[in-house]
């Protein structure tokens, strides 16, 4: 799954920074939520597969000098 190229990333990023800040409102969370559907749909993958992948590229990525 991390070889997924996810058209919603920095969506999450941001979404991510926001839950962090306290931020995180119905008009992001929904917005993330309906790229990574459609996304799983075009991909012919899981929805939930999708989003914990992309979760995990978002919330636990490799440190850059890694």
């Amino acid at each position: 799954m991390a070889d997924i190229g996810f058209p919603v990333i920095e969506l999450e990023r941001s979404a991510w920074e926001a839950i962090q800040r306290g931020e995180l409102t119905v008009d992001t969370t929904l917005a993330v939520h309906e790229g990574i559907a459609a996304f799983a749909e075009k991909a012919g993958l899981s929805r939930l597969d999708v989003e914990m992948g992309l979760k995990r590229a978002v919330r636990h990525a490799e440190p850059a000098d890694a």
